[in-house]
């Protein structure tokens, strides 16, 4: 098939490179030129284990391509996924300025029959917008051409996209037009080989599903966080509950590990959407997820409280090494990371930091500019010469075995913070530690 992609962040990037590895001609379409050149000379603007080598794989055979051009990209592809970003508004609601002008140049530009797929996560109605978007260009153009807008949103989890899109554990397509459902199963056919896994649904419920996957998620994490804080004071270890919890099959193990908040560019953006969406419905209340965001927010600092309540409020002449930058392992995204907060914190109180993460330096140098009081080591033992204190705040495979005894000649005094729980606490105590965890 020839598909259109529109739009080569995270998601479209990751769409275009899967769909042309089983074969398909792509063509992705962004307006940052500097972006398109990186992308047709071998590199990727983003870091996603395995995305480069099979973008230069497919650039190489022919079937993955990219433009600046709407022209071209509008006229190649019978199906065109809409992937471009939609960053939160001032008030927490989606910004659709990106979706509704690629909607737009389709109908200005389309000549013969498209299936419009909206890949970007939007809000409930977008389909809707989409269509009259397209309708209203065409009817400008004093034209009539058939086309069928479609909800596809992605299930992609940072760290693991290619693998996800690869193997799906569901596909969500929200259409009623039948000849646009018949493309989208023969496209997503290759990806589901050994069991059907695409399930056929209007198109507002698809818009919703995508909500709704990421709040529960969002939710289970800041459970966890709450009953965690609270284990603390009871004198119970946050780590067994966890398991005598998840031994029910009812509730699973997936997304209990309590930590120091959730970041990254959807659970926050989507929690807040969908907040702001129902508010506007008639002011539908969502209390749950009100307060998964508040408890969210309040543990992006329980590092920083705890270190507060060992050493003191004023950490004037305190040094801190710090183990991971990226909201989470695997990624260079710092959207929303909870490292920000522990930083801005340390910061205010008056400390320096050494940090180190495998691969978000250059985005967290990025994201602070030029913050004199943060330097960045080439190791993880670098970061700890003079520090007072190691808070870990990204579980990075490579922070699982540390050598405990270099870790104790480095810092100043022992004291490990970890906000991600990667020890067991009667060993590293048993060490000579003072450790720090989340309810244990």
């Amino acid at each position: 098939m020839k598909i259109t992609v529109i739009g080569t962040g995270y998601v479209g990037l990751v769409s275009g490179a899967c769909l042309a590895e089983v074969g398909n001609d792509v063509l992705c379409l962004d307006l940052d030129l500097e972006k398109i050149r990186v992308l047709e000379a071998g590199g990727i603007p983003i870091f996603e284990p395995g995305l480069q080598d099979m973008v230069q794989r497919n650039v190489a055979s022919g079937r993955l391509h990219f433009t600046t051009d709407v022209a071209r990209a509008v006229q190649h592809g019978t199906i065109q996924f809409i992937a471009v970003g939609t960053p939160p508004d001032e008030d927490g609601s989606a910004d659709m300025q990106y979706v509704l002008a690629a909607a737009r140049n389709i109908g200005r530009l389309m000549t013969d029959y498209k299936v419009v797929v909206d890949k970007s996560t939007v809000p409930v109605g977008t389909a809707d917008k989409v269509q009259a978007a397209i309708a209203d260009e065409l009817r400008q153009r004093g034209v009539q051409r058939p086309f069928a807008v479609v909800s596809n949103p992605e299930f992609l989890k940072e760290g693991a996209a290619v693998e996800d899109f690869m193997r799906p554990d569901r596909i969500i397509v929200g259409a009623s037009d039948e000849q646009a459902i018949l493309l989208m199963r023969a496209l997503y056919a290759p990806f589901q080989r050994n069991r059907e896994r695409l399930i056929v649904t209007d198109a507002r419920s698809a818009e919703l599903t995508k909500y709704a996957a990421n709040a529960m998620l969002a939710t289970r994490i800041s459970f966890m966080n709450e009953l965690a804080n609270l284990a603390e004071k009871l004198g119970a270890d946050i780590e067994m509950v966890r398991q005598g919890m998840g031994s029910d099959p009812r509730i699973g193990y997936h997304f209990l590990y309590p930590g120091c908040g959730y970041g990254g560019s959807c659970f926050p953006k989507d929690v807040k959407a969908l907040i702001k969406t129902a508010s506007g419905e008639d002011d539908v209340d969502l209390k749950v997820l009100a307060a998964v965001e508040a408890a969210n927010e309040a543990q992006k600092h329980v590092l920083g409280r705890k270190i507060k309540q060992r050493l003191g409020d004023d950490l004037t002449g305190r040094h801190f090494a710090v183990w991971g930058l990226a909201f989470k392992p695997n990624t260079d995204d710092m959207r929303e990371a909870p490292s920000l907060e522990l930083l801005a914190d340390l910061l205010a109180a008056g400390a320096t930091v050494t940090a180190y993460d495998p691969v978000a330096m250059h985005e967290a140098q990025r994201v602070l500019g030029n913050e004199p009081r943060v330097s960045y080591a080439q190791t993880p033992n670098d970061a700890l010469v003079g520090a007072d204190a190691l808070v870990i705040v990204t579980e990075w495979k490579e922070f699982r075995s540390p050598d405990f005894d270099l870790i104790k000649a480095r810092l100043k005094q022992p004291l490990i913070v970890d906000g991600r729980n990667l020890y067991d606490p009667a060993r590293v105590r048993g060490q000579g530690f003072d450790y720090l965890a989340i309810g244990r």
